[in-house]
């Protein structure tokens, strides 16, 4: 089985359904450092990433930023002196996607290469 994080992000429209709690769980495995969160009903994966300062937590979401922009999809990005917090969901459906999961796993891969 392909690794989400070398998956592609697929078009997504309005009438694609979110993905289920079985799959919810499954995906949770390959990203246990995201947290399932729900605001304004809608239910998002978000996880927080701490720097020693601006200038990392900034090269961060720019590195991020581009992963959006490769692949069409894009995060609420908060960036703080040494954190960056990171909010995936689809907005086209008002919840998850199994893009948000490769996009969560790309973002973390991000992090893995520019520790390396």
């Amino acid at each position: 089985m392909m690794s989400l994080d070398s998956e592609k992000c697929e078009a997504c429209r309005g009438d694609v359904p979110k993905v289920s709690d079985d799959e919810l769980k499954e995906l949770m495995r390959e990203i246990p450092e995201w947290t399932p969160i729900t605001r304004d009903g809608v239910m998002m994966l978000q996880r927080e990433y701490t720097f020693k300062n601006f200038r990392q937590a900034l090269a961060f979401t720019n590195r991020v930023g581009e992963i959006a922009e490769q692949e069409k999809h894009h995060p609420e990005i908060t960036t703080e002196w040494g954190k960056t917090t990171v909010t995936w969901w689809t907005h086209a459906i008002d919840g998850l996607h199994r893009n948000d999961f490769i996009m969560a796993a790309k973002t973390d891969k991000v992090l893995d290469e520019d520790s390396a």
